[in-house]
């Protein structure tokens, strides 16, 4: 079981962080989030959210909802679209959203990080643009939808 994060009490900041710690470093990985947090609340002041809404707004607008497996069926492999768990929708969404920010261009992660979840809560960025490609895969491929496992 996790436990709720300090600051707000919250179980999927807690993790959250899990997935943005690296090494063991939870308190570092902390940091992080909440620095990011707190450049996120002094640029988009404006929003009339708090930061942590805007956060789960942007994980919100990030989840896939579903993703291609392949198949092997008789010599062949297809590309199967299936609806995703839940738990595996919220993992994926936290894990693109810090693989983006790992990627970016930025001074430290903290605003990296921040830079990510704006541009998720505004529907662009490149965690979002993973979303679309998964969603535009399993169209693509929805012809081959009977092959469901």
């Amino acid at each position: 079981m996790i436990l709720p994060d300090p600051v707000y009490g919250e179980v999927m900041v807690a993790k959250f962080v899990n997935h943005l710690m690296l090494d063991g470093k939870k308190n570092t990985a902390y940091g992080v989030f909440y620095g990011a947090l707190g450049v996120v609340e002094e640029k988009m002041k404006g929003a009339e959210k708090p930061a942590l809404e805007i956060w789960k707004q942007a994980l919100d607008n990030i989840t896939p909802l579903v993703e291609v497996k392949s198949k092997r069926i008789g010599g062949a492999t297809f590309q199967v679209p299936t609806e995703i768990r839940a738990d595996r929708k919220e993992s994926i969404a936290m894990k693109n959203m810090i693989a983006f920010a790992r990627k970016r261009g930025g001074h430290s992660m903290a605003e990296k990080l921040a830079a990510e979840i704006m541009d998720a809560f505004n529907n662009q960025g490149g965690a979002f643009k993973r979303k679309e490609d998964m969603h535009r895969m399993a169209e693509a491929n929805r012809a081959f939808a009977h092959f469901r496992f």
